[in-house]
């Protein structure tokens, strides 16, 4: 399975921006179990941003709560985080995650290459 993130760039203070991840295989029997997103700003350990599972509630990082929305497309294995009301804090290289089984084999985990989200004025 591999995964395709889009949607970072460079947008100011309050502003939005939309994530999205498409998880693809040349094996169509996979399952998703997890799917969500972490971050790494420079200099610091990469963190929890959300994330959702299978038939699960999303859970966020206290620090985005009220500003970030997590949703599926389940047709399209694809996940998104909507972000709203950005802050500076919220700069790093943001990684999509997701945790998948084929059948009873599993889970597996793979790692987007990273999309980098500047907030700066």
């Amino acid at each position: 399975v591999q995964l395709q993130a889009s949607g970072g760039g460079l947008v100011q203070p309050g502003g939005s921006l939309r994530l999205s991840c498409a998880a693809s295989s040349s094996r169509s029997n996979f399952q998703i179990n997890v799917q969500g997103w972490y971050r790494q700003a420079p200099g610091k350990e990469r963190e929890l941003v959300a994330t959702m599972s299978t038939g699960g509630s999303p859970n966020y990082a206290d620090s985005v709560k009220g500003r970030f929305t997590i949703s599926r497309d389940n047709a399209k294995n694809t996940v998104f985080l909507q972000m709203n009301g950005l802050k500076p804090e919220d700069t790093a290289v943001y990684y999509c995650n997701l945790r998948y089984s084929r059948g009873t084999i599993g889970p597996y985990v793979v790692w987007g290459q990273g999309t980098l989200v500047t907030v700066s004025s």
